[in-house]
This record gives C-alpha cells, structure tokens and sequence, in this order.
C-alpha cells in the first residue's frame, strides 16, 4: 500500500491536480470561518456593484485629513467623471445644436465644458434623439456642475431650531484620509452580484455545495455502477443479460434528457441539492456498469480467482476478495470522473432553472443563472459569472489531471 501511494504521488499530473483540489478545498473550508457572513447576505442596496475597497463616506468625513499634493490628482478626478464616451456624446449634443464641428476640441476639457455649459438646454428638442438619450444628457450635466472648480465642498448641518444650515468644516480637494483610520470599510475583491450580494463570499458556498453534489452523486453512480458491473461480469448467464439489458435501455435515452425529465418531475420546492445529486447519481451510473463489467470479465477465469472457488468459497467472497482488489484504482478513477461530472451535470440543470431551490444555498450553477437572467454577460459585469467559470474549469481541470495521473500509475501500456 506504502508504495503503491509513493507511485502515484510520483506522478507530476496527479501531484498538480492534487494539488488544486486540496487548495479549492482549503479555501472552502478555512474561507467561512474567517468571514462568518451568510452567502446569500444583501449587503447593498443596488446591483452588480464593482470590486474593490468600499469605504463608508459618513465616517471617511470625520477621520483624520492630510494633505497631499498628488501630481495628475485633479486630472484623474475629471477622466473618473468624464469619460471619453461622455465626451464624444457631448460633441453629438454641440453639433447638433449647431456648432462647427471643427471648433470642439474634446481634448480640451476647458473649452469642451465652455462650450456645454453655454449651449446646453435640457429643454431643447433634437430630431431623432429617444427619452433614454435625453435623460443621459440631463444625468450627465448634473455630474459636470463644479467639475473645474478649485474649491472644496463645505460640511454643514440642519440647526434644528432655527432650521437653517450651518457650516461645521469644509473638505479641500487635496484632502486624504488614511483607509485604515475609517471605521467602516469593506474589501469586495469580486463586487457584488445582481442582488447585491458580496460575490466572493457567494462563490466560496456555491463551491462547497457543488462540491458536496458531487461527491453524493459520485459516489452513488460509483457504487451502482460498481455493483451491477461486478454481478454482471461474474455471475453471466441470465443476470448478465438483465443487468445489460437494463444497462442499454438507460444507454439509448440520453442521461442529460432523462436528468432534466426527473427533475422537472419533481418540481421546485422539493428540489434541495441532496435531492439533486441523488437525482444525478441515479442517472450516471451506466458507463461505469460497462465498464466494470468488462474489467470482471476478463478476471473471472484467473488461475488464483478459479482456486477460490475450488476451495468452495461463496460468490460475494470471490467478488470481493479475488476481483475488487484488481480493479479498485479502476474504481477510484471512475469515482473521480463521477464526481467531476457530477459537478458538471448541477451547473448544466441549475442554468437550465431546474437545479436546487434558490432560496436556500448557492451553487456554482445557480450563480451562473442569476449571471445570465440578468445579463450580466451583456453588461460587462464579468465579475459575476467569469470567476465561476474559472472555479469550475479549476475543479474538473484538477480532477481530470488526478485521473491521467493515476492512470499512468496504474496502466502498464502507459508507464514510461
């Protein structure tokens, strides 16, 4: 045993796609002790929020200011409200309304939001141009108003006697406060989804139940598989024949169709994802029957297997103790390829809308059918989907590289 573990972990495959694995699974478990918040937690109050650090504008105002002069600071302040799009809007606006198009320079910021401010009317109506654009040109000069203004904004509150404002500080535009003296800050390294939902904490869930479907499934097509391809392949005669026959009805439907049928069957709400990797190990289980199958036979004439049952052994001892041990590393790749479909077969049934119940836990499939739904794809918010689909290329990547591994260690015709 000793060195049948020191042959496979010899193998530079299997140690890299062990090795993935192991680090999803460290990340699944070790993640939610540290960040203790629930996966399916609304924490803001829009959609498709994007990554990065997030820091609470109240107590930014009463930490601690410095001064710094940072060359190109205003410069990157107006390029973060005046994007190259609005300009090139603004110039359709201008010309529209009839300024020489070789007089607006949208380079120069100056002159371009001379130009606006001088001829920009809300109320004038240009031939051709929806609500939706009208409403983008009033939303975009809201933003412009004191966008080249040196001054900075005053701090004031509402005297609740008098009912009128008084000026309490005043924040100067080369004004810093230092993140870590902010009470409230939050690290979103992947946004938030379409709920407004932190995506990170969402996916490292939708990881562990996936995973967890997965397992259950494999193991459940692994032992069903196993145990008809082992009675099958031993046993023949008419129980081969059964065995078989049941096997190529199963092999004609395809398993995606007869998944989708059953799961549609047994509707929503019943639909939890222990239900639905039952629902995929029942369904998954042929090739391995096959395969098995085909593996026994060709062990059950063996010298040391037909001495076994000279001695009068029973069949269940034959089975166990003279065939399995010969084709165990077969079983332990089937349950690998079991489990990496299993995963595959959820995210195929929850895109569909036919995986687990949404309102209890996450899963990698749910996750990228909320990311569809609402076109997250289209809108660019690839923060929504694209991890997902980095963590399940990860997840089969690692557990087909184990099974080539293996696979080398084990098959003579490969070893080198």
């Amino acid at each position: 045993m000793k060195h049948t573990i020191r042959q496979v972990f010899h193998s530079g495959k299997f140690v890299i796609g062990f090795s993935i694995f192991v680090t999803i699974l460290l990340i699944v478990i070790i993640y939610p002790l540290i960040i203790t918040d629930p996966p399916l937690a609304i924490i803001a109050q829009g959609t498709f929020f994007e990554p990065g650090i997030y820091v609470n504008v109240y107590d930014s105002m009463s930490a601690p200011k410095y001064i710094l002069n940072l060359k190109g600071a205003d410069a990157r302040r107006i390029a973060s409200k005046l994007k190259n799009d609005d300009r090139l809007a603004m110039k359709e606006w201008l010309v529209a309304v009839g300024i020489p198009e070789d007089e607006i320079d949208i380079e120069n910021t100056a002159l371009l939001l001379g130009l606006w401010e001088n001829n920009y009317d809300p109320t004038q109506k240009i031939a051709g141009m929806t609500n939706a654009k009208r409403n983008y040109y009033i939303r975009l000069n809201t933003s412009l108003e004191g966008l080249l203004s040196t001054e900075g904004a005053i701090v004031a509150i509402k005297n609740a006697e008098t009912g009128t404002l008084e000026e309490t500080g005043s924040v100067v535009q080369s004004g810093y406060v230092n993140v870590n003296q902010v009470a409230n800050v939050r690290f979103l390294p992947l946004g938030t989804d379409n709920f407004g939902r932190d995506v990170l904490t969402e996916l490292v869930a939708a990881t562990r139940v996936s995973l967890q479907i997965g397992f259950v499934a494999g193991i459940i097509a692994t032992l069903i598989g196993l145990t008809l391809g082992l009675l099958a392949g031993y046993i023949g005669g008419l129980v081969d024949d059964i065995i078989m026959f049941i096997t190529n009805l199963f092999t004609v439907i395809p398993s995606f169709v007869m998944l989708i049928l059953i799961s549609f069957s047994i509707g929503q709400e019943r639909r939890g994802a222990v239900t639905v990797a039952v629902v995929i190990g029942f369904t998954s289980w042929v090739w391995t029957t096959r395969a098995v199958r085909s593996q026994v036979v060709s062990l059950r004439n063996r010298d040391h297997v037909n001495l076994s049952k000279l001695s009068g052994h029973s069949i269940i001892y034959i089975i166990v103790a003279d065939i399995l041990p010969y084709i165990a590393s077969y079983v332990v790749m089937a349950l690998i390829l079991q489990i990496s479909s299993g995963i595959l077969a959820e995210a195929g049934l929850s895109i569909l809308g036919l995986g687990p119940r949404t309102t209890e836990v996450p899963t990698l499939g749910l996750m990228m059918n909320w990311a569809m739904i609402y076109q997250a794809h289209i809108l660019g918010k690839w923060w929504a989907y694209f991890p997902v689909l980095v963590t399940i290329a990860l997840i089969t990547f690692s557990m087909n590289l184990m099974n080539t591994g293996l696979d080398q260690v084990f098959n003579p015709a490969l070893r080198e």
